[in-house]
């Protein structure tokens, strides 16, 4: 199985190193040197990991045989796929591969109904899981611990606790004066 692992950046300096947008809770394992990276465009790979590092906050990678900054831009927006095992399971508890969440149910703490996971948006913050509707409406849900609160593999589904809004239009507008109040 294929899973993106990361998208190629810009580049950084003259001699081929480009900025990664990490997209794998394992990049020690999945973009270590050595590595080899299938690629989307197919055209632009496989490419092999010669060296990778930290800079401000960033990683920096290096790949065999691109030296140089132009060979490095002509990269840019390239996503990084690994293959993986389809059994192989993330080392956290409660991490998971996007494989595993696309096509769960997904339903309230009380057991209603509140779609399908159609896809994982993956932000600089946080994850988004994107849900279908019954009635084809498409919702965004933030991967986060308090509103999702259960993934059952198991069972196929995954429990959510959403605040007022989220899924209908049932928002609740709270105003600086009400903090005074």
């Amino acid at each position: 199985m294929q899973l993106v692992v990361a998208r190629i950046g810009r580049a950084h300096g003259i001699k081929g190193e480009v900025t990664v947008e990490v997209r794998t809770d394992e990049p020690e394992l999945r973009l270590a040197p050595g590595a080899v990276l299938a690629t989307d465009p197919a055209d632009a790979g496989p490419l092999t990991v010669e060296s990778g590092r930290v800079h401000s906050g960033r990683l920096l990678l290096r790949f065999k045989g691109v030296n140089d900054r132009n060979a490095a831009e002509a990269l840019r927006n390239t996503l990084l796929i690994a293959e993986v095992d389809p059994e192989e399971l993330p080392e956290g508890e409660d991490e998971y591969y996007d494989h595993q969440l696309i096509d769960l149910d997904v339903v309230t703490e009380d057991g209603t109904e509140v779609g399908r996971i159609t896809e994982i948006s993956h932000l600089p913050h946080q994850d988004l899981l994107i849900v279908e509707r019954p009635d084809g409406r498409e919702v965004m849900i933030p991967f986060v611990e308090e509103i999702v609160t259960g993934i059952d593999l198991t069972e196929q589904r995954a429990v959510v606790a959403p605040p007022p809004g989220l899924l209908d239009d049932r928002a609740e507008v709270v105003s600086p004066e009400d903090d005074r109040a």
